[in-house]
C-alpha cells in the first residue's frame, strides 16, 4: 500500500489546477527532487490523450490504469464537468486510488461551488491541501 504517488487535477485547457506528491512515511524528505517533479508532470501530461480516448469509451468516471511509463502507472478519474484527476503510482492499489479519487472529487466539487473560486484556475486553498493530505494518508500511504 505504501508507495510513491503523484496526484494532479488537470483543467479543460490541459492546465494544472492542483498537484501534490505522496510518499511513504518512512521515506526521508530529502529524496524529493525538483527533476523528479518535472518528470511526473511530463508523464501526467503525456497521458492526457489516452485519458480522453478512454473517457469516451466508458460511462464510468474512474478509468483505472490508462498508461504505463517505466515503473509508473497512470490512473485517471474524469469528473462530470470534464476535469481530469490523474494519479501516477509505482504500485498497484486500485481500491485505495478509487476511494481517493471519489473523496477528492467530492472535495473539488465543494471547492468549485465557492462563489469566489474562478473555474479552471489553480487551487490555492490550505483547507483543500489539508483534505488532499488527509485522503492521501488514509488511502494511499497508510
Amino acid at each position: 500500500m505504501a508507495g510513491n504517488y503523484y496526484f494532479a487535477i488537470v483543467g479543460h485547457h490541459d492546465n494544472p489546477i492542483f498537484e501534490m506528491e505522496f510518499a511513504p512515511p518512512n521515506k526521508p524528505a530529502e529524496t524529493k527532487k525538483d527533476d523528479h517533479r518535472h518528470l511526473n508532470q511530463f508523464i501526467a501530461h503525456a497521458a492526457l490523450d489516452l485519458v480522453e480516448e478512454q473517457m469516451w469509451m466508458t460511462n464510468n468516471m474512474y478509468l483505472k490504469t490508462v498508461d504505463r511509463f517505466n515503473e509508473w502507472f497512470v490512473s485517471a478519474f474524469v469528473t462530470a464537468g470534464g476535469m481530469r484527476l490523474i494519479m501516477l503510482h509505482d504500485q498497484k492499489n486500485e481500491d485505495g486510488i478509487k476511494n481517493f479519487f471519489q473523496d477528492m472529487y467530492e472535495t473539488y466539487a465543494k471547492h468549485a461551488m465557492n462563489p469566489f473560486y474562478e473555474p479552471n484556475t489553480g487551487i490555492k486553498s490550505q483547507a483543500f491541501d489539508r483534505k488532499a493530505q488527509f485522503y492521501g494518508k488514509k488511502y494511499l500511504t497508510g
